[in-house]
C-alpha cells in the first residue's frame, strides 16, 4: 500500500484524539481538535477554488496557523511550497513564479507589503489567504483579479472528512537553499516522503506497513515533547513535524528562535527533546544554558538533535557538560534525500554513517565504489524524490540512473567507504578547497575553529593564492567582548586538530556571520567577505 500524508494525520488523531499535537508558546491543542480545524481550513481553501495538485504558498513563521494550513491543504491534495520569509523581492517573485503557486497564505505586515510588489507578475495566482488584517497596499494590488479571503474564515467550515480520494501519490514539495543561487523545488511523492524523510512512521525501528498498524502503534507509543527550534519552512523542521505527529507526539513552538525563551521554557512545557540546525543554533542554546545553569529546570530533556548541517564536537561537549546524560544525536540528510541515518563522530574525528542498504559511494560514471579509502561522491537509494519542478537539466545531474536501472541521489557530498562497511563523509565538494594538490573539506576546519573560547560562529572558503591556486580562508564572528585574535593565534589553535595544510591561512573578522533564518551558510557571501580582503 502507499501512505498519503494527511490520512497519516488522521489515524493518528483517531488513535489518540485527546493528547495534545502541539504546544505554541504555552498553550496546547489536542490531536482531535487540531483535526477538525484542519478539516475546516481544507474546506476553507477547497471553497476558493484550491484543489489536487494547486501549489498554495506559505510565506508564514512559525504558528498554529501554519500548522493547520499545512495539514489541511494535504487533506485535499493541494501541494505545500515553503517560503523562506526573509526573502528578498526579486527571490519571492522567482519562487512564487517558479513554483506555479495558486494561492499564498500571509500574515505579517512587512511580507504583505513586499508580495504586493511582486502580484502583478504572478500569472497563476488567484487568491491570497490572509491572516489577520490585510494592509491596504495588498488590496490596492490585489485589485478585482485576485481574491483575498480572510484566513479567519475558516471557523464557518464544515469539520467533515469528505475529502477527495486519496492514493499516495500526491505532490509534497520542498524548496532548498538558495545560498548559492535561488531555490529548487524537490519534488516528493507522499509515499516516498513518509517511508524516507519521516523513517516510514518509526525512527525506532521497522517503518509501519498499514494505517492500522500505524494506529496500533501511535496508541502504545508514550507521548514525546518535541520542540522544533528551526522555522517550519525548513525542510529539517518539517520531516520532524511529521515523524512526530506519526508517532503521536506533542509538537512545542516558538514564534521565532529566541534561546532565552526556548531554555526558559523547558520546564513550563516540559521539553524532552530540541531539534537544531547545527551551531548556528546550538552554540546560542547552549550559552543561554550555561548563562542560567543555576536557575535551570532541565529535568524534562534528554535529548538535542540536529540535523541540516554539521554539529560540531566543542558545542556537543559544553551541552553534556551542563547535562552529562543529555543523548546528542547528529541527524544526516537533505531536502534530496530524506533522512539518511545518524552520523557520528570516531576516535580519529571521522563523520561516519553506519553500513546501511540507503547509501553508497559512487564514482563519476555513477558506478558504485567499494574499494576502501577510495574518494568518491555519496549516493542515497531507495525511496528518493521525483526531482526537481520544472528542471529536467537539474533533475537528471541530481536523480541519475545507475546502468542496472537503480535511480540515486547524489548531492555532491564527498566520502569513502571504510573497511568496516560504514561511510566516511569528508564534506560537501562544492565547498572542498584545493590547496596545493591537496583537498580541504570546508565542515572540518569550520568545526575546528567552533571550539575556540572567542569564536562565536565561523564559515570557511577558498581564497585565491598565487602559489598553491587556492587558500584556506575562515571568515569568523567573535564572542561578545572577545579580544580579536591575530591569525597566527588561529593557527596555533586549528594545528592542534588540523593538518598543517588544512589551518586557516587568511583570517577574516565580521561583526555576524550571514545565515539563513534556519542555520544554513551563506558561502557565497563569505567568499566575497574574503577575496574584499584579498583584494
Amino acid at each position: 500500500m502507499k501512505f498519503n500524508l494527511a490520512t497519516v494525520f488522521e489515524t493518528v488523531a483517531d488513535a489518540v484524539p485527546d493528547r495534545d499535537v502541539l504546544t505554541y508558546e504555552g498553550i496546547g491543542i489536542t490531536y482531535a481538535a487540531m483535526d477538525a480545524q484542519t478539516s475546516q481550513v481544507a474546506h476553507l481553501l477547497a471553497a476558493h477554488g484550491i484543489g489536487r495538485d494547486d501549489k498554495v504558498a506559505l510565506y508564514l513563521k512559525n504558528s498554529v496557523e501554519h500548522v493547520a494550513a499545512l495539514l489541511g491543504m494535504l487533506k485535499i491534495g493541494a501541494v505545500p511550497v515553503n517560503v523562506n520569509y526573509r526573502y528578498t523581492e526579486p527571490e519571492l517573485e522567482y519562487i512564487f513564479d517558479n513554483s506555479d503557486s495558486a494561492a499564498i497564505i500571509v500574515e505579517l505586515p512587512e511580507h504583505q507589503a513586499l508580495l504586493a510588489k511582486v502580484l502583478d507578475k504572478l500569472p497563476e495566482l488567484r487568491v491570497i489567504f490572509v491572516i489577520g488584517e490585510v494592509t491596504e497596499e495588498l488590496k490596492a494590488a490585489a485589485g478585482d483579479t485576485i481574491g483575498l479571503v480572510d484566513f479567519a474564515d475558516w471557523t464557518e467550515q464544515s469539520t467533515e472528512r469528505d475529502f477527495p480520494e486519496r492514493n499516495g501519490e500526491e505532490l509534497y514539495l520542498i524548496y532548498t537553499g538558495g545560498t548559492t543561487g535561488y531555490p529548487k523545488g524537490v519534488m516528493w511523492h507522499h509515499d516516498d516522503f513518509f517511508r524516507k524523510p519521516i523513517s516510514g512512521g518509526n525512527p525506532y525501528g521497522p517503518a509501519r506497513e498499514s494505517y492500522e498498524e500505524l494506529g496500533r502503534e501511535v496508541a502504545n507509543f508514550p507521548s514525546l515533547a518535541f520542540l522544533i527550534a528551526a522555522p517550519l519552512m525548513h525542510g529539517a523542521a518539517s520531516y520532524s513535524l511529521f515523524t512526530f505527529l506519526s508517532l503521536g507526539g506533542r509538537l512545542i513552538l516558538e514564534r521565532d528562535f529566541d534561546p532565552e525563551a526556548i531554555v526558559g521554557n523547558i520546564a513550563r512545557d516540559q521539553t524532552q527533546m530540541i531539534l537544531i540546525v547545527g551551531d548556528a543554533m546550538g552554540m546560542p542554546l547552549v550559552e543561554e544554558m550555561e548563562r542560567r545553569q543555576e536557575e535551570l529546570d532541565l529535568s524534562s530533556l534528554f535529548m538535542i538533535a540536529s540535523g541540516g548541517a554539521i554539529w560540531s564536537q566543542s558545542v556537543r561537549d559544553r551541552f553534556t557538560k551542563i547535562k552529562p546524560e543529555l543523548v546528542l544525536r547528529d541527524n544526516f540528510g537533505a531536502s534530496e534525500s530524506g533522512n539518511d541515518g545518524e552520523i557520528s563522530l570516531d576516535e580519529n574525528g571521522n563523520l561516519k554513517m553506519p553500513p546501511t542498504d540507503r547509501m553508497m559511494v559512487v564514482n563519476e560514471k555513477f558506478e558504485r565504489i567499494t574499494t576502501p579509502g577510495e574518494v568518491g561522491y555519496i549516493a542515497r537509494v531507495g525511496n528518493i524524490p521525483q526531482g526537481y519542478y520544472k528542471d529536467p537539466e537539474k533533475t537528471a545531474k541530481t536523480f541519475p540512473t545507475m546502468a542496472d536501472g537503480t535511480r540515486i541521489s547524489v548531492l555532491g557530498d564527498m566520502g569513502y567507504v571504510h573497511e568496516d562497511g560504514s561511510t566516511v563523509f569528508l564534506g560537501r565538494g562544492s565547498q572542498c578547497i584545493n590547496t596545493g594538490g591537496e583537498k580541504v573539506y570546508a565542515e572540518e576546519v569550520e568545526a575546528a575553529l567552533h571550539g575556540h573560547p572567542d569564536v562565536a560562529d565561523a564559515l570557511v572558503v577558498p581564497a585565491p593564492d598565487p602559489k598553491y591556486g587556492q587558500r584556506v580562508a575562515a571568515v569568523v564572528q567573535l564572542q561578545p567582548g572577545a579580544a580579536e585574535p591575530t591569525l597566527e593565534e588561529i593557527q596555533e589553535f586549528c594545528r592542534q586538530t588540523l593538518a598543517r595544510y588544512k589551518v586557516p591561512r587568511t583570517l577574516v573578522v565580521v561583526d555576524e556571520v550571514r545565515r539563513t533564518p534556519a542555520g544554513k551558510a551563506d558561502y557565497r557571501w563569505a567568499k566575497a567577505a574574503a577575496e574584499a580582503v584579498e583584494a
